[in-house]
């Protein structure tokens, strides 16, 4: 039978304090409520940080908790209905408050999981800290996995990678009929990608890159492979050195 995933509001106390003595590491998800184009859904971000974060947790039965659902979104939010994202001082404040209250329950390895690579977002995720707890900030979007794709994954936004794991984990919210593929001039993409400005040019609809090269089966692959990394890394007691050397860009403690 299939194990299932450890999740704290699905249990009760007494039950994570008893998971705790046996391993006293916690999975945390973060998201962001942030536009990928006209295809993809607003959580995104969420859906792809959560179930990585849940397989994660039934494979090595370490405990997971719900997602953080709201992270910093991009500059161009504000031009697209829904989007809705925290200040960096709200956001940070809101993850450093819920990481000590675990640290002040017993656990001693937070392991923080995100697939927003907005950079005012990683950088409050990794600043981050607890008095004790030690804490590593996995950037999903930062994992090596550009064999497994046609283009370059870090010049996109709602592009091939994206879509492709959108289409593995929940076909059903992807738009496929609303697919627009989009490349700027290389300098506009890396100041749009570094949120120096809001859009690269006028024709921008919201995603970067080809995204009609997606597919659920490249999807798969690509889940895999991140799952296969960080299972090696989770069980590797020496979880922060393990993290640093496959992760050189992404973890911190």
């Amino acid at each position: 039978m299939e194990t299932r995933s450890l999740t704290l509001h699905h249990m009760a106390s007494a039950e994570i304090a008893e998971i705790l003595r046996r391993d006293p590491r916690l999975l945390v998800p973060v998201g962001a409520l942030d536009q990928h184009g006209p295809h993809l859904p607003l959580g995104a971000n969420t859906v792809i940080a959560q179930r990585v974060a849940e397989d994660l947790s039934r494979i090595l039965s370490i405990l997971v908790a719900p997602p953080f659902p709201y992270g910093i979104v991009h500059p161009d939010g504000g031009d697209y209905a829904g989007t809705a994202g925290l200040r960096r001082k709200t956001f940070h404040r809101a993850v450093n408050e819920l990481l000590a209250s675990w640290d002040d329950h017993g656990v001693t390895g937070l392991v923080v999981i995100t697939a927003q690579r907005h950079e005012p977002h990683m950088e409050a995720l990794l600043t981050a800290l607890t008095p004790q707890a030690s804490t590593t900030v996995v950037d999903l979007m930062t994992l090596d996995v550009a064999d497994l794709l046609e283009g370059n994954p870090r010049e996109e936004r709602g592009g091939e990678l994206e879509t492709s794991l959108m289409l593995h984990l929940a076909p059903d919210l992807v738009r496929t009929d609303r697919i627009v593929d989009f490349h700027p001039p290389q300098e506009s993409l890396r100041r749009y990608l570094q949120g120096k400005i809001a859009t690269p040019l006028p024709e921008f609809r919201g995603s970067v890159g080809y995204a009609s090269r997606a597919s659920a089966e490249k999807g798969k692959r690509v889940y895999e492979r991140y799952l296969q990394i960080l299972t090696n890394s989770l069980r590797n007691p020496r979880i922060d050195e393990d993290f640093d050397s496959l992760l050189p860009e992404s973890a911190g403690s």
